[in-house]
């Protein structure tokens, strides 16, 4: 009895096992399908441009990340559905970058130091071979614009 106890013990746990490998590769396929796994410290994004558009009821909303360096520049560029005019906002600072994490910080806007400054913390992830930046706190997917706007 104590023989067969140990036999259902011993490939009890050979099969929890099989089920842990076969769960573990699926929630790697699935981190690695939202960026999280990514090792992208070798890509580039010396001057890249990210745009992100979110279209609401009385306006188009525009928004645009460019990176030069260590420097970035953060334009919002508001499009009224009403009237058809265009108004833009830019925004000035830096960017910091570790590993898949990049950090904006605008404090200037139009050159003037601004109280409140501009904050983004931003995910590099890459699927299909088209760069993104997911925002942390809001989801929002910017798009590299190279990436979107190749000849086929």
């Amino acid at each position: 009895m104590r023989k067969f106890l140990i036999g259902i013990l011993f490939f009890g746990t050979l099969g929890l096992k099989a089920q842990y490998g076969t769960l573990n590769e699926i929630l790697n396929r699935l981190e690695e399908r939202k960026g999280i796994n990514q090792n992208l410290e070798s890509v580039n994004i010396d001057n890249k441009k990210f745009v992100y558009i979110k279209d609401e009821a009385d306006h188009t909303e525009r928004d645009f990340i460019i990176i030069k360096g260590n420097e970035a520049t953060y334009v919002e560029v508001f499009d009224d559905k009403a009237t058809g005019e265009s108004s833009s906002n830019v925004f000035t600072g830096d960017i910091v970058r570790r590993k898949n994490i990049l950090s904006l910080r605008a404090d200037k806007l139009e050159n003037k130091k601004v109280p409140m400054p501009v904050t983004k913390t931003l995910l590099l992830t890459k699927q299909d071979n088209i760069l993104y930046l997911i925002d942390v706190n809001t989801k929002a997917r910017w798009i590299d614009e190279a990436s979107y706007s190749k000849k086929k």
